[in-house]
């Protein structure tokens, strides 16, 4: 299985890069991992709906150059569906056995996704009503991937 990562942003913080390294080997095991980062856009204060729309368009056409066709796409939305980690894992085997080897998770910006983004996912997931910063949502969305996997194997990890 080919797992994609794409988020907006760098991750500078060097525990945070460590994390994110840790999950990465971890999940070597169990699948081909790829993260991709694309460049945020410039979010000063105060911007306007129609300034915030530009720069998330802006955002999602970067990411949407990383989208080859094929891909399951799963941006992460507070507007998704929130699900549990052992349903996490039967989404990602019944994927797999399903045809679907190439998942794309999207992490966005600061400001959220396009609706372009939005429009072409073929799962829209939640893990919070919460927000959460972009960097550190990545090494979430590892950990799950990662504990989705551990539970298809029936190998110990969840509790």
């Amino acid at each position: 299985m080919n797992i994609t990562i794409i988020g907006v942003g760098k991750i500078k913080e060097k525990y945070l890069v460590s994390a994110i390294n840790e999950y990465k080997k971890r999940l070597s095991r169990y699948c081909k991992l790829n993260i991709i980062e694309v460049s945020d856009e410039k979010a000063p204060e105060n911007l306007s709906d129609k300034e915030m729309e530009q720069i998330k368009d802006a955002e999602g056409e970067k990411i949407l150059k990383h989208i080859k066709d094929g891909m399951y796409v799963i941006p992460l939305d507070i507007k998704g569906k929130m699900i549990s980690s052992e349903e996490l894992s039967d989404k990602l085997e019944k994927l797999g056995v399903g045809g679907h080897s190439s998942i794309a998770f999207i992490i966005g910006g600061s400001l959220g996704l396009s609706k372009k983004i939005l429009k072409r996912a073929d799962y829209k997931l939640s893990f919070s009503p919460m927000t959460f910063p972009h960097q550190l949502m990545r090494v979430i969305l590892l950990e799950q991937v990662y504990r989705g996997f551990r539970i298809m194997k029936g190998e110990p990890y969840h509790k």
